[in-house]
């Protein structure tokens, strides 16, 4: 282990001193340990595997949710000479060619993915023969039921990681209860001793609570951004369209904002990104995407427009203030009309008991192996995406199926070279190998389809050997190869001894995970209405007792307890419009048979079989989004 690890600190960083908790994660690595780093927002969780990847002989794979923690972080290394990139979706052709050649080159010290890239088959086997000596995972409670953004293909990268023979892991997250942290270490075989947990508490931080109706929001916030003194701005919604409306209010107001959110192209929200961080006043408009891995220290304001939906999210949103150690303030605007919209996301996802029968029936009835593609199974059994991994993965977890490495249905290439001009680049046994496999292509208008599997069965060769000649020739610019609709390979290790049994656990599961996500916007509630310091109920949620109250929330400063100001009633469901409704399932009856089908439709939530028969379109969608969910699911009933 390096003795003079402050010399390192200081040459690659800039920096005399280690933040609380860095030295500790830092020294565990080098000794060849695996380790879990809980820290807050700002805390330097990022400097805890790039200084080891300075210092450890092969490739730090980051694995990172969002492309814009990756691209900043990207940036900041470029700055100080770091050999760093990134592989995701928004690469061009030739970037994504330059970053394998790299990695292969051994040029690179620390790559950045998705967790999703695993899934990637070009990228698995162009990963295996590099030497990872650490895998670095952020945002590591996604990988916990229990936290606050669960994510099936968190679950995975235990075996990923295996798979690829990282020689240390460290999982690294702001926002772990004691329950998820245990959670973190069991999952990736941290020992306990190496769980580095760091106090949640920021002095620089006031925390304000405002009761606001929602008709006054943004009056309110306009005065708050008029009457304080400029500073960089982010201020948190739930919905884009929020964003953008409450942006463009506050430009024509002559402030400097913009909107930021996931339907924005890739290079907008990059636009805004570099917008913010380059400037000491700009406001940002944003949903909660926005923010992550930002390396600006400055920001002097966080708003909540809206509720937060978890604990786990408002203290990640509040800790992108004040980095710098100088006084920052966040306030939220508490409004009682915010928990209809909230509840509605957590209801939305929850598939009905007929769908997960339904799904459960399909994949049991494929025999012992079989492929699917994700989105077909999602649209034929009408259960989100996300649900329906989430779901694949229980029965994983639950031996009932092993998944194997997903490949791509359908190979594409267009030539650069003729054939003759390719062949010629290679000798004998390899160079008869390409002419088979070419020779199996077929042309279409000036894209040639190259059918895979029947091509590896007809050459008696691996499917991975004629991959990986596809990725060679493609990264030698002799073809462009393009590959379309991921197919999910699964061996069935056992049929379940009774299925509708098997749904009903499933089905039991998405409700307890529902109930958990309704539960954690409630604890939101009982923040705000905490008769006590707010600051010292959160630091006790993340596991830290604070000896005094801070003196620096609203409770402390005005000695009250803050209220949540209350929703305007909801909708009536009048008879005439529930008469429409009852006519409708009834012409309907194939979609709208389920009070749980019924009550989405009515609050507007789409679900792949509403949005495929463009039942979204109708004019009772979203008709009573102000009426609660499980209101309607009752009135459906």
């Amino acid at each position: 282990m390096p003795a003079n690890l402050h010399n390192h600190l200081k040459q690659h960083f800039g920096f005399t001193e280690f933040l609380p908790g860095q030295r500790e994660a830092v020294e565990h690595l080098l000794a060849g340990r695996s380790a879990a780093a809980v820290f807050p927002t700002g805390g330097g969780k990022s400097l805890c595997y790039q200084l080891p990847a300075l210092l450890l002989p092969g490739l730090t794979l980051v694995v990172s949710p969002l492309i814009a923690l990756m691209k900043d972080q990207i940036d900041a290394l470029a700055r100080r000479g770091i050999a760093a990139d990134r592989l995701d979706s928004s690469l061009s052709l030739d970037e994504h060619r330059d970053v394998m050649q790299r990695i292969r080159g051994g040029a690179l010290r620390l790559l950045y993915v998705a967790p999703e890239r695993f899934n990637n088959e070009r990228f698995r086997e162009t990963i295996k023969p590099i030497h990872v000596s650490l895998f670095a995972v952020d945002e590591a409670h996604c990988i916990s039921e229990w936290g606050h953004n669960f994510r099936p293909d968190y679950l995975k990268l235990a075996g990923f990681a295996s798979l690829i023979q990282a020689e240390r892991i460290l999982a690294l997250t702001a926002t772990a209860t004691p329950h998820v942290l245990g959670d973190i270490c069991r999952r990736f075989d941290i020992a306990p001793e190496c769980a580095i947990h760091t106090g949640f508490y920021r002095p620089n931080l006031t925390l304000l609570t405002t009761p606001v109706e929602a008709s006054q929001r943004d009056e309110v916030l306009l005065a708050r951004l008029q009457q304080r003194q400029s500073g960089p701005t982010i201020a948190y919604v739930t919905l884009q369209k929020t964003a953008e409306r409450v942006a463009q209010k506050l430009a024509d107001a002559g402030l400097q904002a913009r909107a930021y959110h996931a339907g924005m192209k890739y290079d907008q929200r990059t636009a805004v990104q570099d917008w913010f961080i380059a400037s000491d006043d700009h406001i940002v408009v944003a949903t909660i995407a926005f923010g992550m891995g930002i390396d600006k220290a400055n920001i002097r304001y966080v708003y909540h427009y809206n509720l937060p939906k978890s604990l786990e999210n408002y203290s990640q949103e509040i800790g992108r203030a004040g980095r710098d150690g100088a006084p920052a303030t966040c306030e939220m605007f508490a409004a009682g009309d915010d928990l209809c919209v909230l509840e509605n996301f957590a209801y939305g996802d929850t598939p009905t008991h007929a769908a997960v029968l339904s799904l459960l029936t399909d994949v049991f009835s494929q025999g012992d192996r079989f492929d699917v593609g994700l989105y077909e199974l999602s649209n034929r059994h009408d259960i989100r995406n996300l649900v329906t991994r989430t779901l694949l993965t229980y029965l994983e977890l639950e031996r009932y199926l092993q998944a194997g490495t997903p490949f791509y249905d359908s190979y594409q290439f267009q030539p650069r070279l003729t054939s003759q001009q390719i062949l010629e680049q290679f000798d004998g046994a390899r160079r008869e190998f390409l002419r088979q496999m070419l020779s199996r292509s077929v042309k279409a208008r000036t894209w040639f389809k190259l059918d895979v599997d029947s091509t590896a069965a007809a050459l008696h060769q691996p499917r991975e050997r004629l991959v990986r000649a596809l990725e060679h020739l493609h990264e030698q610019q002799m073809l462009e190869v393009r590959a379309a609709r991921v197919r999910n390979p699964y061996r069935c290790l056992q049929v379940p001894a009774d299925i509708a049994a098997l749904a009903d656990e499933l089905f039991q599961r998405s409700l307890t995970r529902e109930a958990r996500e309704i539960d954690r916007l409630h604890q939101v509630l009982d923040l705000v209405q905490h008769d006590g310091c707010q600051i010292a109920r959160l630091c006790q949620y993340f596991g830290e007792t604070l000896d005094s109250p801070c003196g620096h929330c609203t409770w402390c400063l005005g000695g009250h307890t803050p209220q949540v100001a209350p929703a305007r009633a909801p909708t009536d469901i009048d008879a005439e419009t529930w008469q429409q409704v009852e006519a409708l399932r009834r012409e309907r009856s194939e979609l709208l048979n389920d009070p749980r089908v019924v009550a989405r439709f009515l609050c507007g939530i789409t679900s792949p079989r509403l949005t495929r028969t463009k039942l979204t379109q109708h004019g009772l969608f979203a008709h009573f989004d102000a009426v609660p969910f499980r209101v309607i699911m009752q009135r459906a009933t």
